[in-house]
């Protein structure tokens, strides 16, 4: 499934033409083409490379899933990886949309693995700003990192506001609590460290492509293009220190559950040793040879008299250090 688009003189002069006439403008200095993708074959690969004159490496990594975030530069064209971030709101796991793009002097070409990755999105940001559109391929470039870029930094907001919900149940005492601080600060952590893989080696794409030694972003574009590196440094920033937040949660209930079992072994310590005044008193007095009292019923009621007096001394004793 392919879609294209030509750009002339900074208009749209045509849309979804047959990819085979794109040999017709791709010459033509004055045109600006578009050609995208989605989960093409060997044979769309093959063709591409065929029209473009595209480097066989770069063709091999848009043909593999799972590539680093990253920016190649060839002879004749360059070649960007990269992701789109979403969160699945019924589960909360973190989803990610690969797309690869050639980038020639007049042509944009994206490949896309599937649907998961909203091309509409990247379009409508082109229709947004059709002033832009005179500044050749760089302005295409502009409006797919900029969807990406955003999708970044909303799956790290995301991610921040199910990190303060485990944050507000973190001191909680019952058992579904505590399971589920567990759970979701484990889930949380595995998220940013994927979104950390995604979002750290934009850095170094978008700064690449400020580079004036590309050609690709004109002087009229750099403002932009520097507004999405403000965009990636903040996202990455805020993923590190999202990092942080999940590690002391984690470390923060294992200290808290500690408290809690030290407290739960103070009051189980401290009942056993009130038990074990009557124990101690009963089994003394159960001996079978003759003792003062023995078979005599002040005897009985000294021994009760010092269990109850023993165990209300041990109980007021531990009650005053908060130990029952």
């Amino acid at each position: 499934m392919a879609r294209t688009r030509l750009y002339r003189s900074g208009n749209l002069v045509l849309e979804d033409f047959p990819v085979e006439d794109i040999s017709e403008y791709v010459s033509d200095p004055s045109a600006l083409v578009w050609l995208d993708l989605c989960a093409p074959g060997p044979a769309d690969l093959a063709m591409i490379s065929e029209e473009f004159g595209l480097h066989e490496l770069a063709v091999e990594d848009a043909r593999n899933d799972h590539q680093r975030p990253k920016l190649d530069r060839y002879r004749t064209h360059s070649f960007l990886s990269a992701y789109a971030i979403g969160i699945d709101q019924e589960t909360g796991q973190l989803t990610s949309s690969e797309v690869s793009a050639f980038i020639t002097d007049t042509a944009l070409i994206t490949v896309r693995k599937d649907d998961g990755f909203d091309i509409e999105q990247v379009v409508a940001r082109w229709d947004d700003t059709p002033d832009l559109v005179k500044h050749g391929v760089g302005f295409l470039l502009y409006g797919l990192l900029d969807f990406v870029v955003d999708s970044h930094f909303t799956a790290v907001q995301e991610l921040d506001d199910r990190i303060e919900e485990v944050e507000d149940i973190l001191f909680e005492d019952s058992a579904k609590e505590i399971e589920s601080v567990q759970r979701r600060s484990f889930e949380l952590r595995k998220s940013l460290v994927r979104l950390r893989r995604v979002v750290l080696p934009m850095r170094e794409v978008v700064n690449s492509l400020l580079r004036r030694d590309l050609h690709i972003v004109g002087d009229p574009l750099m403002p932009y293009y520097q507004d999405i590196y403000d965009h990636v440094l903040r996202a990455t920033e805020w993923t590190e220190s999202l990092r942080d937040m999940v590690t002391s949660i984690m470390e923060t209930n294992l200290t808290v559950q500690g408290n809690r079992m030290n407290l739960i072994m103070k009051k189980v310590t401290s009942w056993a040793s009130i038990i074990a005044v009557p124990t101690a008193i009963t089994g003394f007095y159960g001996q079978n040879v003759p003792y003062p009292g023995f078979g005599t019923e002040w005897g009985f009621l000294l021994s009760t008299g010092l269990t109850v007096v023993l165990s209300a001394v041990l109980y007021v004793s531990f009650k005053r250090k908060d130990w029952i």
